[in-house]
Formats: C-alpha cells, structure tokens, sequence
C-alpha cells in the first residue's frame, strides 16, 4: 500500500507502466535490476519511487549536465529534496550542494560519471547513506556497446568500494551481449533483468534507397508532406548547416543543431523546437539525448545512423504520445566511405599507443598528466586516451586520486588595499602573498596553483581555496582551465611492450566491431521480412508476427545498398599530397597520420598544428581509408 500511496502523491499516478512494477519490488526486497525499456519507456520512475521509500540517499549517475538539471527541476518542482553536482555549479553552489547532503535531507544526487575521478568525493561518498545507485545510459560500461565512454567501466568497482546494497541500470539500448556484460559487472540475476518490446506500433519504418544527388530534393519532398515537429539526422556539422538552409530557402522553418555551436545558440534552438517556434531541426546526434517532445511526429536519417543501436534510440524520439509517426532513412551508400572513415581515424597506431603507454608508466609513483596534452603529444585522440588510462586502472595498475586544473587566472574588480579590508589579519597576510605571487598578462593574473606550493610554503588546496573565497566575496572574476588528473602506480606493468601490444589487439577488436555495427545498418535496405522485426531481433525479441506498418509489410520491396564505383586518385591530387610530405608537418610524420588528414578526419596533433586550414585537408575525403593508407605510403 505505501508503494502505490507514494507513486500517486508525488507522480500522480494511480497505476505503474509496464515493467515499472517489478524493477521497484526488487530494489525494495534488496536486488539489484536492470531496466532494458525502450526510449521514453518510464525509466527514471524506476530508482525515483524507491528513493522515496528507503531510509537513506540514491545516487543517479547520468553523462548528461541537461538531463540532469531538467529531472532535479521537476523533482524539486514535486517537493522532493534531489540536488545535482556538475561542472556547471560554482564554489558557493557546490558549498550549498554539499551541506545538504551533509544534513541527510536529500533523497537523489545525480552526478556525472567523470565525478567519480576525484579522490576526495570518493571519501565523502563514504560518508553518506547511499541506499541506491541509479546507473543511466548503462550500456555506456561495455566495450561492444554502440556509446563506450571509460569513465563507466569502473562504476561497478566503484559501487562494491562503496559498499552500495543495490544498483539499478537503465537503458534504452542494450543487445543481449551487452545486456549480459551489464549484469555480470553488476552482479545482477538474469530474472532481475526487465525487457521492454521494442516493437512500438505507432511508428512506421520506411527505409528509401536513394543516390547522394537526389537526396535534398527527397527530403524536402517529404517534409513537405508531413505535417507537425520533425527531427533529420546527420552525420557532420557542415551537413546540418547545408541542409538546414537547404530547406530554408524552399520555405521549411528549419534549423541547424550541432555541438560546434556556441552554447547559447544550441539552447535558443532548443527552446524554439519545444515550443514549436522552429518545425525542423537539422542535427546531429548532439541533438535529443533528454528531449522530452511528445509529438514529434517524423524522424529522417538524411545520412546512415552508425549503429542499429542509434537508430533505435533516434526513431525512439518520435510518437511518443502514442500518435502515428513516420522514420524513414533516405539510405545513400556514399555515407559509408565517410562512416568508415570515422572508426578508422579514432583506431590508434600501435606506434602512437606504445608512446602514450611509455610516457604514463615512466614518469614515478605518483604523477599527474593531462589528458588534452597527452592527447596533442601521442597524436591519439582525447577519448581513446582516457580508455588507455581506465584500462590502466582496471588491470590495477595504476589508481586515479584526484582531478585539478592547472591554471587559475583572476580579475580583480576592487583596489587591492579593499579587498584585503574585508579579510581578517592572517588571511590578509597569506592573500597579499598569494597575489604578489600572480603573473599579470594584461588585466588577468594568472596563477598555477602546483607550481606556487614551494613558493608561499602552504599547500596546494589552501590556495585554491583562497581564490575561491575571493571569488566568492565578489572582489574578483574566476576562471579555470587545463584539466590534469592525479594518479598512483599500485603495481608494476611488467612489460611495457606487451602491454601496448595487448591495448592494440583490444582496440583492434573494436574498430572491426565498429565496422560489423555499420554492415548491420546497410542489412536493413536489404532486409527482404518485416522491418521492425529485424530491428527488434538485434536486442533479442523475437516478434509472434510482422508488424504490418513498415515498408515491407506494405510490399516494398528490398533493395541492397551498392557503393557508387571507387575512383582513382588523379595525377594532381597524388602530386599535391607529395607536396604535403615534403612540407615534412610532424603532425603528419607517418603513412596513418597523413590518411587521416587527407580523409578529413582532424587529429589532436594537426588541430594543433592549425593544419586543418591546409588546403590539402579532406583532399580524399571520397576515398576509402585502405586506398588513402595505400597513396600515404607510396607517396
């Protein structure tokens, strides 16, 4: 009686959804669960009831800062005590943060995984009485999922260490491979798995083979004929602006949405779709991860989605107020050279990884890196590097102790003379060495806080802590940059050699994984039964009948995307790119370096180096990566 007394006075409801019912009842009775519901399933009801009923504090791990707010706004809006900790908060919020949870009167706490790095918060969490662990985007923890981020693969670690009693994963996407993975990390029976259908009856699945000349025209054809909110995906920024003013200029009311977009625009954009200022928004995948829209009535795949996974949680975005919606992919096979591309160009060299695992394990028994320098130096991108160094800590060979920035830089907005006034006589003292000690560039001062121990003979958080305070007080603006993270070695790594090599085999095993993810999305043109069946298939639901409502079950017939014929490279393209290798960039020192650079595909290193502006950038792009490795190596 009190599960239901609660569901009903803070969520209004009178009865669960499907598959609510059993995840509560086992996180009550002490189990841990995993929730495979489909997108816009009712997940987040899954640990918000339960934090309601145990005596103590759930924790919501989410990747997403937006998400995140928008659930503690409408939490807070239901009179739940749920607060947040994210890069967003300054040192005042956090303060604020952390004395509610000090006080024990908060219910959920959601954080970011990353969070998870500093030591310090580790502590604290030891402190609280967490009763629950909420895991979102689950599938995030295993290697063969369609959204790897490292960051998840030590949760579980992390929630034994803990010692939390019971932790409930969610997901939307989840194949039974990386469903199984999920469960043994987490320790979670297999009964206590709830699956979902994927099968949703409102949508109806259209794939339309087509060439890359005619596909603007199709596209605006068919915005034309649909009525109401619509989502097109694709794949780079320049194709959401293209398209988006594409269909601008023949009279859709349509905007471009991508991560290379100041914050603020991305915000404005948002807003206008939501409330339905703006018909069309042209994005790519940066777009729609928490966005609650109920009547999104089409979702387009102007470009092939990378994954089964994706174009699931994608199409899931549409209908959800039960109403007929139409998802159609406008399948063009010239996507796959550029998809291709993409894993090819995020695989690190075994050269490139034997450097960054020799230049991490060489530098003693305690040492901090940056990931972003490391990233420039070893030519590897960001990502790939905190997967070698989660690796790392996995295998127990080294252990993350803190997060820190490198840099502080303040602008002080009072004489110095008032500031210090306001400050009793000892910190007086310490904050005229403190800002003695800045380097002023211009109107800033700049300070490194690690490099300034030995200097003011204290320690490195008492400094820290007082440009906080300044901040704090109103005397000062802040700013901070150039993330490092503290490790530890805890054992020997023994061979080094072997160990790169090891790391390559892994990564290796990914990048044909990526490339096996892609084939199945070119196997639904192909598909000659029921759509959704093959869809539903991949996460392991076998439908009792075609559904009747996709372009199969309509008699359209299949159709298997053939790649346009490859070129050859011309006599003054290969000329141009041994004019590049003679330039002799030592962001493009190696065969690999230079395929990704002709194929448009930016490295840290030639970022850096400001290369993308060369004029040979993305000169092959067209070309598949095996053919520009071949022209890279003979040139």
């Amino acid at each position: 009686m009190e599960i239901q007394a609660t569901l009903q006075r803070h969520f209004g409801h009178t009865a669960f959804r499907g598959g609510q019912e059993p995840i509560v009842r086992a996180l009550l009775e002490g189990r841990s669960a995993l929730a495979v519901f489909p997108t816009g399933g009712g997940k987040s009801l899954c640990y918000q009831l339960p934090a309601l009923l145990l005596d103590g504090l759930t924790l919501v791990v989410s990747p997403l800062i937006a998400l995140m707010r928008d659930q503690v706004d409408a939490l807070t809006a239901k009179g739940i005590s749920a607060v947040r900790l994210d890069s967003t908060l300054d040192a005042e919020q956090l303060r604020e943060v952390y004395q509610q949870l000090d006080s024990g009167t908060v219910k959920l706490l959601y954080i970011a995984p990353e969070r998870f790095a500093n030591e310090a918060f580790r502590q604290r969490l030891k402190r609280l009485p967490i009763q629950l662990a909420a895991i979102d985007e689950a599938h995030c923890i295993s290697e063969w999922g369609h959204n790897f981020r490292p960051d998840y693969l030590k949760l579980a670690k992390l929630c034994r260490r803990l010692k939390i009693p019971r932790v409930l994963c969610l997901t939307a996407t989840a194949t039974p491979k990386v469903a199984r993975d999920i469960r043994k990390s987490f320790r979670i029976a297999a009964a206590d798995q709830v699956q979902l259908s994927f099968h949703r009856a409102n949508l109806d699945l259209c794939i339309t083979p087509c060439s890359a000349v005619e596909r603007k025209g199709l596209l605006l054809e068919k915005l034309r004929a649909v009525a109401g909110p619509a989502v097109v995906y694709v794949t780079r920024q320049e194709t959401a602006e293209e398209v988006a003013t594409f269909l601008a200029k023949n009279g859709l009311p349509a905007r471009a949405y991508h991560a290379g977009l100041p914050a603020e625009f991305r915000a404005e954009c948002q807003t206008a779709f939501m409330t339905d200022a703006t018909r069309i928004i042209v994005a790519t995948i940066a777009f729609g991860m928490g966005i609650d829209k109920a009547n999104i009535r089409a979702v387009f795949h102007y470009n092939l989605p990378k994954s089964l996974e994706n174009y699931t949680q994608e199409i899931g975005r549409a209908g959800r107020d039960g109403h007929h919606s139409r998802c159609e992919m406008l399948a063009c096979a010239d996507d796959l050279t550029v998809l291709e591309n993409f894993v090819h160009a995020d695989a690190p060299s075994p050269r490139a990884l034997g450097n960054l695992i020799d230049r991490v394990l060489r530098l003693g028994p305690s040492f901090d890196v940056s990931p972003y320098e490391l990233s420039t130096l070893c030519d590897i991108r960001p990502g790939v590097v905190a997967t070698v160094l989660t690796y790392l800590e996995i295998d127990g060979i080294i252990e993350s102790r803190t997060t820190f920035y490198a840099t502080y830089r303040i602008k002080l907005l009072r004489p110095q003379e008032k500031i210090l006034a306001g400050f009793g006589p000892a910190e007086r003292k310490f904050i005229q060495k403190l800002l003695a000690a800045g380097e002023m560039k211009r109107w800033w001062l700049y300070f490194y806080p690690s490099a300034l121990v030995e200097t003011l003979q204290c320690s490195r958080e008492k400094i820290v802590s007082t440009l906080n305070a300044l901040h704090t007080a109103g005397v000062c603006i802040l700013s901070v940059w150039g993330v490092r993270r503290a490790y530890q070695i805890k054992k020997s790594p023994g061979d080094l050699h072997a160990l790169s090599a090891a790391l390559v085999e892994k990564f290796h095993s990914r990048e044909l994984a990526d490339l096996a993810r892609l084939k199945q999305v070119t196997g639904l043109s192909s598909q000659r039964g029921c759509l959704t069946a093959y869809l539903t298939k991949h996460f392991g639901e076998v439908l009792a009948q075609p559904c009747g409502h996709c372009d199969r079950c309509r008699g359209l017939p299949a159709k298997i995307l053939k790649r346009p014929k490859s070129r050859r490279a011309s006599d003054v393209e290969i000329a141009a790119v041994r004019s590049l290798r003679d330039e002799k960039h030592a962001a493009l020192n190696t065969p690999r370096q230079l395929a990704r650079f002709l194929c448009g595909m930016a490295s840290p290193a030639a970022t850096r180096a400001r290369l993308t502006r060369h004029s040979a950038f993305a000169l092959l792009a067209d070309l598949t990566f095996a053919d520009v490795l071949a022209i890279a190596e003979a040139a």
